[in-house]
């Protein structure tokens, strides 16, 4: 009896020993082991550019099951942005075709940073010369990265800017040498370079001269000089593409109110351009980012003027028809959405908003185009330019 006694002792002192340990335990938790198990709970990120001036960051935000997001933690490029809240391009943020890797540009120290991607956490790997003034947009296809500078510097001369290469070793960037291919003139301000599907061919959309450049890349990577095609509509801006080759371009019209449009096109050949429809109306303002459903049935466009999305629907053979003029908003009949992107399967539709500073969310319906909203999560500065989604 007296050894059941010590027994049941002993059994109660442990067990008290371990409730007094869990307050450690949980604290312990709470600190920087606690935030990578709930990075490894999270089922992907949300990443943006804060491009603030005194120094350019990115705001990672981790994302749950259900589309919500958590509290953004920042990661500092160690480059600069402009801290200017109109930045016209599409894709200056981009996530490596296998997730592993994060790009973004720095357009006042004109370079490019690479971050290590784990969940929602970032770790700074690189930082090189963007091979010109004032980057603007990241593409990649297989082991290529081309980057398109803008060649404008804020208060100075309009420069010509050109595209540069290029290749991914081991997840860092090196200078694909003499790959730097200028656009045809001076002040054509592009606003987005892009890889075909099949990276035989590069796009790059000149909003200044309403025109669209085509590249043909070559086996060891290298560009051609661009061959100039006229756009279907005034102010072509960004675009996105269908898993065939069809790709979606916003026109933006010069900011004048109710005017926006996009137009469908497919490359033919390297560098030809054939034209499927031709600046189709959303009926709404200064229409300016493209996204494409996984399924690419729909193509979703932000209208910074009014603070909008617009849905138009894609058939097989790539037309385009208006679905929805107004899909969603954020902040109506404001300078406000900006850049936007789907997560990586395709359920969830993010966007930042310059008058909220909120990134806002969609839950999306492939069959039938409908966007429901989830949320708004605040932590956004007003200059914030660029998101990428997983």
């Amino acid at each position: 009896m007296r050894v059941l006694n010590r027994l049941r002792l002993l059994a109660l002192g442990v067990l008290a020993a371990a409730l007094f340990a869990l307050p450690a335990v949980a604290a312990a938790q709470a600190g920087p082991q606690g935030d990578r198990d709930r990075d490894r709970g999270s089922r992907g990120a949300v990443f943006v550019q804060t491009n603030a001036a005194a120094g350019n960051s990115i705001l990672a935000y981790p994302r749950a099951a259900d589309g919500t997001l958590g509290e953004p933690r920042s990661y500092a490029t160690g480059g600069l942005g402009t801290g200017l809240i109109r930045t016209s391009s599409q894709g200056p943020v981009l996530l490596s075709e296998d997730g592993n890797r994060l790009f973004t540009v720095n357009q006042a120290s004109n370079d490019i940073s690479v971050f290590r991607v784990d969940g929602a956490r970032l770790t700074l790997l690189q930082r090189i010369p963007s091979g010109g003034e004032r980057p603007f947009s990241i593409t990649q296809h297989g082991e290529l990265v081309y980057v398109l500078n803008n060649g404008n510097v804020a208060g100075g001369p309009e420069g010509v800017a050109n595209i540069n290469g290029f290749r991914l070793d081991e997840g860092r960037l090196e200078q694909l040498p003499s790959s730097a291919r200028s656009l045809t003139q001076s002040g054509t301000d592009p606003a987005q370079v892009g890889f075909t599907p099949d990276g035989r061919s590069l796009v790059v959309t000149e909003k200044a001269t309403n025109r669209l450049d085509t590249f043909r890349v070559n086996r060891r990577g290298y560009a051609s000089a661009p061959r100039v095609h006229e756009s279907a509509g005034v102010t072509p801006f960004g675009f996105d593409f269908t898993q065939n080759g069809t790709f979606v371009v916003t026109e933006a019209a010069g900011g004048e109110i109710g005017e926006a449009t996009a137009s469908s096109y497919r490359v033919r050949g390297a560098t030809g351009l054939r034209t499927i429809s031709g600046a189709v109306p959303d009926f709404r303002s200064e229409v300016c980012w493209t996204v494409i459903t996984n399924n690419d049935r729909f193509a979703y466009v932000t209208n910074f003027g009014d603070g909008t999305i617009s849905s138009y629907r894609i058939a097989d053979d790539g037309k385009i028809t208006l679905h929805e003029s107004v899909a969603a908003v954020t902040t109506l009949d404001q300078l406000s959405i900006r850049d936007h992107g789907l997560s990586e399967d395709g359920r969830y539709l993010y966007a930042i908003d310059i008058t909220s500073q909120k990134v806002h969310a969609w839950e999306v319906d492939q069959n039938d185009g409908r966007l429901t909203p989830i949320g708004a999560f605040p932590g956004l500065p007003g200059t914030v330019a660029g998101l990428a989604a997983n």
